[in-house]
């Protein structure tokens, strides 16, 4: 089977396990289903994620003007704290900034590799779990904007991480439950005192089952250092698909790049 096109990230289904869709530009190939087979990927060209044009990706699958310039690649989509659409004060476009960030929020702690807080839209859960390959995840607070969010999170950051080791969390097979409650428990007087009334203090564990088992040996390669791999895919967490011999690539991190797939 060949494929060509534009790398978005992978879609998930949540199940037991998740079920991983790769999208090359729209088409969305079954990746559970290649567990065995040996898949060839070629670079080929970019495809800007905000204007479309083939040039060279600088972050997030934008082209280096869009990402300085689209409301998509705002520093508050990296920094919560910093959002305004909720005074009413537009950073590059209030229309699109109010569409993102006048929604319910949820602020939560992770397991993926180590414990870490961090903030989505309420409409992304699990799926921002998934895409972080998090064993366990835990609501902690909901909010009905993106800043409100923003600001617990300043917070709590001061003593858990807020970001993802990539290599610890696919090193991880713990399989015994992490006790996220009691860190909630923990960090609860942490809030600041006019979030309080945002905490959440019934919800559950949520255990995610990704169709995956840690290697003896992890090795990252990127389509820029490697812009032609050939290997058998063993499994996937997070946006890592993972081969035999231990290599591995994020497929977020390629968003934009135009490749050649071959299945065989």
């Amino acid at each position: 089977m060949q494929f060509k096109g534009q790398i978005l990230k992978m879609s998930s289904v949540l199940g037991n396990p998740i079920n991983y869709y790769l999208n090359l530009s729209g088409d969305l190939i079954s990746m559970n289903q290649l567990f065995g087979k040996n898949l060839h990927l070629k670079h080929v060209g970019y495809q800007c994620v905000n204007c479309g044009k083939d040039e060279k990706i600088y972050r997030m699958g934008f082209c280096k003007k869009c990402f300085f310039e689209s409301p998509y690649a705002s520093d508050t989509i990296l920094k919560p704290e910093l959002s305004t659409a909720h005074l009413g004060i537009e950073e590059r476009d209030l229309e699109v900034e109010k569409e993102i960030q006048l929604q319910p929020h949820i602020v939560y702690l992770a397991y993926t590799g180590d414990v870490k807080v961090g903030v989505t839209r309420e409409t992304q859960v699990p799926t921002r779990w998934i895409d972080q390959g998090a064993t366990f995840a835990l609501p902690i607070a909901r909010t009905e904007n993106r800043y409100e969010a923003g600001v617990i999170e300043v917070e709590l950051k001061k003593h858990l991480a807020d970001k993802t080791n990539w290599r610890k969390m696919l090193q991880d097979d713990r399989e015994s439950e992490v006790d996220l409650l009691d860190f909630r428990n923990q960090i609860a007087d942490l809030f600041p005192k006019d979030s309080k009334n945002f905490a959440l203090a019934s919800e559950e564990i949520v255990k995610l089952d990704f169709p995956y088992e840690a290697p003896t040996k992890i090795t990252s390669f990127t389509l820029d250092t490697k812009p032609e791999f050939e290997g058998v895919l063993k499994g996937i967490k997070g946006q890592y698909l993972y081969f035999n011999d231990g290599d591995f690539i994020n497929v977020r991190s390629h968003e934009g790049y135009v490749i050649e797939l071959d299945i065989s």
